[in-house]
């Protein structure tokens, strides 16, 4: 008999221990907690925010910096976002494959982020808030040496400083 009592009050001690408190996870309007948990999404003006909801490359045909109607809608979006963020400053970086010599590679991966630049300028993104950096052919997002590869390494990548 004493064994029985102390098995059942043992199994509703585990159970007291497992059970949770949901004031713990309450809001302040009563909520379940959702809300609380981190679940809301990426905060607003935020590098996450950016690449979530706006996109933050355009990408560019093989050795050129010119901008396609693609890149040109990624970049509208991304001048209302910032408009929308006047606090947020970015750094725009120029990116080219692997094909070609680091100079000019370098040269290239400049051009194509002062595009980039000049089209949120031309927006209304005050120059002050941007800053352009070239990193030619040294941050591959894809390794590979293949055409898709390349395509996907020639590109300007906006992140938030």
């Amino acid at each position: 008999m004493r064994l029985k009592v102390l098995g059942v009050l043992g199994l509703a001690a585990l159970l007291a221990a497992c059970s949770s408190d949901n004031t713990a996870n309450t809001g302040a309007a009563g909520g379940t907690g959702a809300a609380t948990t981190g679940t809301a999404g990426p905060v607003p003006g935020s590098e996450q925010d950016l690449v979530a909801n706006v996109g933050d490359r355009v990408y560019f045909a093989f050795n050129q910096n010119s901008l396609s109607s693609d890149a040109q809608s990624t970049l509208d979006r991304q001048a209302d976002w910032l408009a929308r963020y006047p606090q947020v400053a970015v750094q725009i970086a120029g990116n080219c494959d692997d094909r070609g010599t680091e100079e000019y590679n370098l040269a290239l991966g400049n051009r194509r982020a002062n595009a980039a630049r000049d089209y949120l300028v031309a927006k209304g993104v005050s120059a002050d808030r941007l800053s352009t950096i070239s990193y030619g052919k040294d941050r591959p997002t894809d390794p590979g040496d293949t055409e898709e590869a390349w395509s996907q390494n020639r590109n300007a990548i906006t992140s938030v400083r």
